[in-house]
């Protein structure tokens, strides 16, 4: 079970780039990826799940808080590239009625890391 992060700021826009599993074993490494980014008002933070193989609980739960973080400060998340199975974990909890979650964008990744 491996996770890899990766965060590339371009303007007001941080894009990210997560590619794994995230389960109980890679979120506490996810969790730690995103506390450590900073948060100002109107940042647009965009993450890329299209390489996510797996997500459990856990993992929503990353994305709850982080959300929660991102709206505290007055900047915007959103969720591009989900598979239908990630989308449809999202539709039956009800986080996609709350998050912006967009379904056929995928982020192009240059290998700059901010």
């Amino acid at each position: 079970m491996n996770i890899n992060v990766k965060f590339q700021k371009d303007g007001e826009v941080v894009h990210g780039y997560i590619d794994g599993e995230i389960d109980t074993y890679t979120a506490p490494i996810l969790r730690e990826e995103l506390d450590a980014l900073e948060i100002e008002k109107d940042l647009l933070v965009q993450l890329d799940l299209s390489k996510v193989s797996y997500l459990d609980s856990t993992g929503l739960g990353i994305f709850v808080a982080f959300y929660k973080k991102v709206v505290k400060e007055n900047a915007h998340f959103k969720l591009v590239g989900l598979t239908a199975r990630l989308v449809r974990l999202f539709e039956i909890t009800g986080l996609s009625e709350l998050m912006d979650i967009e379904t056929n964008t995928k982020v192009e990744y240059n290998n700059e890391s901010i």
